[in-house]
């Protein structure tokens, strides 16, 4: 661990007290230069946090020192015409902590736009089980709920148990859905059926999985998510579609994988959708939260490992060859 100097609110802005962050696959692209924001090292990754507020800026109205919060990892700036929409989780003038500035794997983080950002934490909520909702569990809880319009009795295909397919299957099993999940690893694969999967399939033993879902279902699925970003979880997940089935693209399609080759003319002859999902706005959170509370959504359960900050760089450098199944929680 190196010491550096403290930051500083921005006037609009807050500096946080970070009591645990998460390690995510989004952090691993960004360290691989798969994110064009990190333009200079050294760099501090991290934007899965939670923890107290130390200090806020001038300008800030809404919130004050020791109050215990979360954040999205898209922080929006509240003024552009996007955010005057509500989409404030693509922002045209977003920061995220990790990517355009230092990030989270530190003792101390500062947020833009406070006022805007800012979640507060239920009394009971640890601060472990908040750090895992910014990136993955709120980006999964909107892809199934808000842009994959997931219903009961539907069927709905996971492709990639990480943390946010965990945390996808969870919340689509909540809303009453019947959840494939598909994976490489049966760790992962487990994880899944213990959080409401159905039906689980390894990807390594099915020569075309699109065909065996079809055969599952008798038809298709009406969502699709691909959790991981890939060629080929992309083209599976929109395979697997049934007619005027909506196929969510949540994983970061990186390198080679960028520009997938798709087959676009199913979207015309089966009439499908094809919706990006990128985060949750704050404004949001509290349906999310209000599912926490009612124990209809147990993101705690998706907690497998928690590292101290020591740990962390060694994790983040071994994330593609040894995935740790479940979510990573570091506490500083």
């Amino acid at each position: 661990m190196v010491s550096l100097p403290d930051p500083v609110p921005a006037s609009h802005g807050a500096v946080i007290r970070v009591r645990a962050t998460g390690l995510c696959r989004s952090d691993w692209h960004g360290w691989q230069g798969h994110d064009p924001d990190i333009t200079s090292f050294p760099h501090v990754p991290g934007h899965e946090l939670a923890g107290e507020i130390v200090a806020v800026g001038r300008d800030v109205v809404r919130w004050k020192p020791d109050a215990r919060i979360t954040v999205p990892f898209v922080c929006a700036c509240g003024s552009c015409a996007t955010c005057a929409r509500g989409q404030q989780q693509v922002c045209e003038q977003q920061t995220q902590p990790g990517f355009t500035h230092w990030g989270s794997y530190a003792e101390l983080v500062a947020i833009d736009h406070a006022d805007v950002n800012l979640v507060a934490l239920p009394d009971d909520m640890s601060f472990d089980t908040a750090a895992s909702l910014g990136c993955r569990f709120a980006t999964a809880f909107r892809a199934v709920v808000t842009q994959g319009r997931t219903a009961p009795g539907e069927w709905a295909a996971v492709f990639g148990c990480g943390g946010v397919g965990l945390s996808a299957v969870m919340i689509a099993h909540a809303l009453g859905a019947r959840v494939i999940a598909i994976d490489v690893s049966p760790e992962a694969l487990a994880l899944a059926r213990e959080n409401g999967a159905e039906v689980v399939i390894n990807a390594t033993e099915v020569t075309d999985i699109a065909a065996h879902i079809h055969d599952i279902t008798r038809g298709g699925v009406q969502s699709a998510y691909d959790a991981l970003g890939s060629a080929v979880t992309a083209r599976n997940a929109l395979c697997s579609l049934a007619r005027n089935g909506r196929h969510v693209q949540v994983g970061l399609l990186a390198g080679a994988d960028a520009e997938p080759r798709l087959p676009l003319h199913l979207l015309i002859s089966r009439e499908l959708e094809l919706i990006g999902s990128h985060g949750m706005a704050a404004h949001a959170y509290p349906a999310m939260l209000r599912m926490v509370a009612d124990g209809q959504l147990k993101p705690a359960q998706l907690i497998t490992r928690r590292l101290t900050l020591d740990h962390a760089p060694q994790a983040l450098a071994t994330m593609n060859t040894h995935p740790h199944p479940g979510v990573t929680i570091i506490v500083p």
